[in-house]
């Protein structure tokens, strides 16, 4: 149990960074005018696999130890409207026919994700539950 709740804290700095740089290749891409490259595909794609990755995570954790307090259930339903968000916005980014469609569609998406999912983090500084930024055992 121990274990999978450090991979589920470590694995949000995966999700954020992914995030982030999905962000800024799509602004980069929708104000340079560039070309949609298969990277950026990749990238959107492994963007949402990551997010995907650590839903699945805090689910099994929350199954697991089914205590359900006001922050996991606050916490649990904001990560899943992310992570949903996050699900949308790459699909509808992959049925775009124009880069600049592409790039606008994750760089609105993917961010509205990042704010959900920064305002559901339960930061040390967070008047819910106070967790570490890094867990250790």
């Amino acid at each position: 149990m121990m274990t999978l709740l450090l991979l589920h804290s470590w694995w949000r700095w995966m999700v954020l960074t992914a995030l982030l740089v999905s962000i800024a290749r799509s602004a980069r891409g929708m104000w340079a005018a560039a070309g949609f490259t298969p990277f950026d595909n990749t990238l959107r794609h492994w963007t949402a696999t990551i997010a995907h990755i650590q839903l699945v995570l805090g689910m099994t954790l929350f199954v697991k130890n089914p205590v359900a307090d006001r922050f996991r259930l606050i916490h649990i339903t904001g990560m899943i409207i992310a992570v949903t968000v996050v699900t949308i916005g790459s699909a509808m980014a992959k049925r775009k026919t124009s880069h600049r469609e592409k790039f606008m569609t994750m760089l609105r998406w993917f961010v509205a994700a990042l704010v959900i999912i920064l305002l559901f983090i339960p930061w040390p500084w967070s008047p819910l539950a106070q967790r570490p930024l890094f867990r250790t055992f």
